[in-house]
């Protein structure tokens, strides 16, 4: 697979190990040329880890969070870059309080878009990873992070946006990454269950409500379970926000490979053919149909309809 890039939009540090982290790490091995863009420092995160939960981490939290992300990259195999945004925070309460004075939330839009504009022209990706327009969650910058990516996807490709950011550049499928299907929780749940006779998801599941499972947008299934111990070193390497003794961790990487062995993604938008797929078969890799040695056409409105 040399020759193909994968571009990776991810809103904080943690995020790129929680969402497709294996699936990036198998393509690195394949010789996939893969690039994390974090588009904020992870600045107002909370410290989620109990064991780094002390002064010294609090009063360099900045700086720590850097050198976390800087470990999870090598453990993935990845190349990365901060797009240089501010983090929002999540806003909480009833009222919700107003974000931060220049917070990534509240940049504007425009400029957001030519940032990540420059980013897709200089790299040239095959392939783009972004969140859905739900963000994952509602966190105002995955909101942010959706709606930048959608739109740098489709400004890259037209030589008339954003001269002076580089050649024009034609992605040539866009997914949105799907990392918490309702069902494979489920399995898992009743797994360890079977296991100990404890439901160590349940309060996970309990929060889900009547929401449908977001299994039935996906559209593709890549098989990455030689890659989950990979995927749990990056995710551990961001130790102020993922506490090992955490559900996170619940269920043993050998469960994990056997019970639900694939990452999701759903198809969001290709300028490439999709072939016709009967009801339950789902794509294997992100990359069908791309040739990285046939650059797509530039112009506007050049993406196609997956659907």
């Amino acid at each position: 697979m040399a020759g193909l890039r994968l571009m990776a939009v991810h809103a904080h540090p943690d995020d790129e190990a929680s969402k497709g982290s294996a699936t990036m790490a198998k393509y690195v091995a394949q010789g996939v040329t893969v690039l994390v863009e974090t588009c904020t420092g992870g600045e107002r995160g909370s410290i989620l880890n109990p064991a780094m939960d002390r002064p010294d981490v609090v009063a360099d939290l900045v700086r720590v969070r850097r050198r976390e992300m800087a470990r999870a990259a090598d453990i993935l195999g990845v190349e990365h870059h901060w797009l240089g945004y501010e983090d929002s925070g999540l806003p909480e309460g009833d009222p919700l309080p107003p974000l931060p004075p220049g917070c990534f939330a509240l940049a504007d839009d425009d400029e957001v878009t030519r940032s990540l504009v420059a980013r897709i022209r200089e790299f040239r990706p095959h392939v783009m990873i972004t969140y859905d327009e739900n963000g994952g969650y509602p966190h105002p910058d995955h909101l942010k992070v959706h709606a930048a990516s959608m739109a740098a996807y489709e400004a890259a490709a037209d030589p008339a946006r954003y001269p002076g950011t580089g050649e024009p550049w034609a992605v040539a499928k866009v997914y949105y990454t799907h990392g918490f299907p309702k069902s494979r929780l489920e399995l898992l749940d009743e797994e360890l269950f079977a296991r100990d006779g404890v439901r160590h998801f349940a309060e996970f599941l309990s929060r889900w409500g009547d929401r449908p499972d977001i299994m039935e947008r996906v559209t593709t299934r890549v098989e990455c379970a030689d890659y989950f111990e990979q995927r749990n070193s990056a995710l551990l390497a961001h130790a102020t926000q993922i506490d090992p003794n955490g559900w996170f961790f619940a269920a043993p990487v050998e469960m994990q490979q056997r019970v639900w062995p694939t990452e999701e993604f759903e198809l969001a938008a290709s300028r490439v053919a999709i072939p016709a797929r009967a009801e339950g078969e789902y794509e294997s890799d992100l990359f069908e149909g791309v040739d990285p040695y046939v650059p797509l056409p530039v112009g506007p409105s050049t993406a196609k309809d997956p659907r």
